[in-house]
């Protein structure tokens, strides 16, 4: 299967960039220019009947990713979304954190005046974070599914088992490099909260995103604030203090409605197909970088892994890259490549070639 009449750039250049910025297709685009032509055409008409395409939005989100719809959100992108969430924890609350995690989920915290510690991302991650939760006794673990700088996945048995084993700590997660690699289910990850942009991984362009709550985190959020008297505006008849803080604004049908064509082209190709595509091009990927000394071991012996790699090399190949028009980035220390369901053998090849 190939992608290039959808996503006409990879015409031209050798797209390793996902992890930077997902691709629009152009059914997608169709869809947006539509969009805006019925704006266009028919103004406040066009506004009042479009309210569904949220609501389509929100029962999609729900059942592809198994969350109950009354605990699905939508936003604008992981850091309006995961700030809301922390206006809404008490002071009181400490946090446990990766270091060089996503600034967007760090930041926020620790400029809050939360209590918070910092372990680092090494060989030992799971057993530093078990003696983290000991020691510390934080009452939050703040953490991205995979890790924006090197890809590091974190392994979905061992959440379970933090959830299983502190079933009071709450568990949030920055979603934004996870979220469309593959089939998840959030009511059996152990997640309290999973937040994030669809601009990546969902294909759905800018200004759109999701918050996902389990029950428990429902009840946790915004608790002191509950009983407060709710507007008794018409338009926000039947709306909580939860959906008005989450939600607070008009919707955007434009940026939220490319989420839902989103979502809608993902399962056209299939979500096992992308995730069996995307296994079997960065287990190859990963066994050939390896063995160039890119990659160091300890990564490699881990049972899940993203499809986001960071390579040390010289700015002499990163030149190379840029001459041979293979797209990546510079995060960190290294270089960032991704590979997503459009990309292929001969992708990689391209890659495999440049770094000889």
């Amino acid at each position: 299967m190939t992608f290039t009449e959808n996503f006409p750039i990879l015409k031209n250049y050798t797209y390793l960039n996902t992890a930077y910025s997902g691709l629009l297709s152009t059914e997608i685009a169709n869809w947006r220019r539509q969009h805006d032509e019925n704006f266009i055409n028919e103004g406040s008409i066009f506004r009042a009947n479009n309210m569904e395409i949220m609501e389509e939005l929100r029962t999609n989100l729900s059942s592809r990713f198994s969350v109950k719809r009354e605990n699905t959100f939508l936003t604008s992108n992981f850091s309006n979304g995961f700030n809301s969430i922390l206006n809404g924890l008490e002071k009181s609350h400490r946090f446990l954190l990766l270091q060089e995690d996503y600034p967007s989920l760090s930041y926020p915290v620790t400029s809050r005046g939360f209590e918070y510690l910092e372990i680092p991302i090494d060989v030992n991650l799971e057993e530093n974070i078990l003696t983290a939760i000991e020691q510390f006794k934080p009452t939050v673990f703040a953490f991205s599914m995979v890790q924006y700088i090197s890809g590091l996945k974190m392994q979905s048995d061992f959440i379970k088992k933090l959830k299983s084993n502190f079933p009071d700590l709450i568990l949030i997660a920055d979603g934004t490099q996870f979220l469309g690699t593959g089939n998840f289910n959030f009511e059996q990850s152990g997640l309290d909260v999973l937040a994030g942009s669809g601009y990546k991984w969902l294909v759905s362009g800018y200004g759109n995103g999701y918050i996902f709550l389990s029950d428990a985190a429902k009840n946790k959020i915004y608790q002191s604030k509950k009983e407060l008297t709710l507007p008794n505006a018409p338009f926000w008849s039947g709306r909580d203090y939860l959906s008005l803080t989450l939600e607070p604004g008009h919707l955007d049908s434009l940026s939220l409605g490319t989420l839902n064509q989103g979502l809608n082209y993902l399962k056209a190709v299939g979500f096992e197909t992308i995730e069996q595509n995307i296994l079997k091009l960065t287990t190859k990927a990963r066994v050939v970088l390896h063995n160039k000394g890119l990659l160091p071991d300890w990564m490699m012996e881990r049972k899940e892994q993203s499809s986001i790699m960071s390579l040390p090399l010289e700015q002499k190949l990163v030149n190379r890259l840029n001459e041979e028009k293979i797209l990546v980035s510079p995060r960190g220390t290294g270089t960032r490549i991704s590979f997503h369901f459009y990309n292929t053998e001969d992708d990689l090849n391209h890659l495999l070639e440049v770094l000889g």
